[in-house]
């Protein structure tokens, strides 16, 4: 999620943290409505992206379909392309209730829906029907993400200036990540797994409540959009060409990986074989890549050429609006102009950003779907013990990855912390196929740091040990590699698209990692989950080629660089 601050705001930054900041949060009505939004935006995800997978495998649905199912959290990934449908319209019927409110309220009624509809589903029975649920879910989920980070920018003012609320936000939004992973892991200990979720539908039901006496404001539209109608800009019907193309390939992709899907998920008539994710990957995974990130870098490359030659473009201001084109235009600032701003500044350096982009988070994403079957099926740990080491000492070993990498930023430069981000998550990979194959070399790291027998004096054993030992690292290497990343990217997008361009940027990220997990799921259950921890770690060697090759290509450009820009020039 894009956390996008208003340039206008002259206080300082508030930065409370702790009591203090939840103290502050339920001291106004807007601060206490951002918590409850912040909880309503975390509690899904975890709910739909790392805790169902532990319903899915603890009633044995295979590796496989959990690998494809995952793929609802693309919808997280490709929010940004119904944004300007959020940001601009309102949606029938609940339009009286405010202008943020109501898309709000919608997509809270969404996620109830579809978290009821998980509970009424048998997985082992009706897997197409739970995945159809799982889906509302998460587009309401992603849905309700967007409204809720316009909600912020457009209520803060001088009492609960954005700063603030954005902290809230954080709070609000890691403490529903506990609720809906550890807690609902210590839940399902005690009741059944709809029961769990059922109890998490009426929390959400509560919060939309909350929303109802949120406040909310009016704004002018966002006049951003209306630049494209300047002279030298180009011309509306060519921007239109380029969109119906561009839109056209995602299209094409988006409807590509749900035939999928569904073909996976529906009941299969006696004899018939499901297709092979393997198979899927291997033939469709690039033709996906080609439509959405090669075919719009190719616009992109085409509408800067005739921009620079002065053809197809304005001669003078085109005051001519309608709904249709200031969605158009919004659209087009969407999907085309990040990139057309992209490919300006960097030439055919762009394809080793997009590169580095692609494969950076590859090799401990691929895996992360599997995380739960793993822990409970495969290594039998209890629910309360996951849920104590991934969700509680996991996310405080995270924040301290965090906090590691934003410090090596500072201390030793952007390139080298990156690269140490690209390095350190591959061995991650192999401590996990340790554990998978006994743990042996993580017995002889617990005996040498005498941590078996710190782990003894607490009250633990040496079994627990291996896991907080793993999850400690690979929590800490993922946040220095996180860090890194989000700053890496932070660096190289332009103020003029900052908020539009990060969200196509990161959402890259979330493309080839979920395309890999279903066919990840079919090769562990072919090979197991140490070989496939192995060769998913080979992975990681793509993104440190692609982190040298663009050291050496800013290394190469920096005295190109413009002082005082913004963004990375070549």
């Amino acid at each position: 999620m894009t956390d996008t601050t208003r340039h206008e705001t002259v206080a300082p930054p508030i930065k409370p943290k702790g009591w203090r900041l939840l103290k502050i949060a339920l001291q106004t009505r807007k601060a206490a409505s951002m918590l409850a939004f912040a909880f309503s935006s975390g509690l899904p995800f975890a709910l739909l992206i790392g805790t169902l997978t532990a319903w899915l495998g603890e009633v044995k649905v295979n590796l496989a379909t959990i690998g494809v199912l995952s793929w609802v959290g693309l919808t997280y990934a490709f929010k940004f392309l119904w944004s300007p449908l959020v940001d601009r319209t309102r949606p029938p019927l609940l339009g009286r209730i405010g202008r943020r409110k109501s898309w709000i309220v919608l997509c809270q009624g969404l996620i109830i829906l579809g978290l009821v509809g998980l509970v009424l589903t048998d997985p082992t029975v009706h897997i197409a029907r739970f995945a159809l649920f799982a889906f509302v879910a998460s587009i309401g989920s992603a849905t309700q993400d967007v409204a809720i980070d316009a909600w912020r920018i457009d209520v803060a003012d001088e009492r609960t200036p954005v700063e603030l609320l954005s902290a809230i936000y954080q709070l609000g939004y890691r403490t529903a990540s506990i609720v809906g992973g550890a807690f609902a892991l210590f839940l399902a200990a005690r009741m059944s797994w709809p029961a769990v979720y059922l109890l998490m539908a009426g929390l959400v039901g509560v919060l939309l409540l909350v929303t109802l006496a949120a406040p909310d404001t009016e704004r002018a539209p966002d006049s951003a959009a209306d630049l494209l109608d300047q002279p030298g800009e180009i011309a509306p019907r060519t921007r239109a060409i380029a969109l119906i193309v561009v839109g056209s390939s995602w299209i094409w992709a988006i409807v590509s990986i749900a035939r999928f899907m569904t073909s996976m998920l529906v009941d299969l008539p006696p004899g018939a074989k499901r297709p092979s994710a393997g198979d899927f990957l291997k033939y469709h995974g690039p033709l996906i890549v080609l439509a959405t990130v090669i075919v719009p870098l190719i616009v992109a490359a085409v509408l800067n050429w005739l921009k620079t030659r002065g053809r197809h473009v304005q001669t003078q201001v085109d005051p001519r609006t309608s709904p249709i084109r200031t969605t158009a235009n919004h659209l087009y600032r969407a999907l085309i102009a990040p990139l057309a701003d992209l490919t300006e500044r960097m030439g055919w350096g762009v394809l080793v950003v997009i590169g580095l982009i692609l494969t950076y988070a590859l090799c401990y994403n691929v895996w992360a779907s599997f995380a739960y079957p793993f822990y409970l099926d495969y290594m039998h740990y209890t629910k309360d013990e996951v849920a104590f080491a991934s969700k509680i000492f996991g996310i405080v070993m995270s924040i301290a990855g965090v906090s590691i990498g934003g410090y090596l930023f500072l201390r030793i430069g952007r390139f080298p912390t990156v690269l140490i981000g690209a390095v350190l998550p591959i061995f991650g990979n192999f401590l996990y196929a340790d554990l998978a194959d006994g743990a042996p070399y993580i017995d002889l790291v617990l005996h040498t740091l005498r941590l078996d027998l710190l782990a003894q004096t607490l009250g633990g054993d040496v079994r627990m040990a291996r896991l907080l030992l793993t999850i400690a690292y690979e929590n800490v290497s993922t946040g220095i590699a996180g860090a890194a990343f989000v700053a890496y990217v932070s660096g190289i997008v332009s103020k003029k698209y900052s908020a539009v361009q990060y969200a196509l940027l990161s959402s890259l990220t979330f493309l080839i990692g979920s395309l890999g997990k279903g066919f990840a799921g079919e090769l562990i259950d072919q090979i197991g989950y140490a070989a496939v921890f192995r060769e998913v770690a080979a992975l990681g060697g793509l993104a440190i080629a692609f982190v040298l090759l663009e050291w050496w290509r800013s290394a190469r450009m920096a005295p190109a660089r413009e002082p005082g820009g913004t963004g990375e020039r070549a």
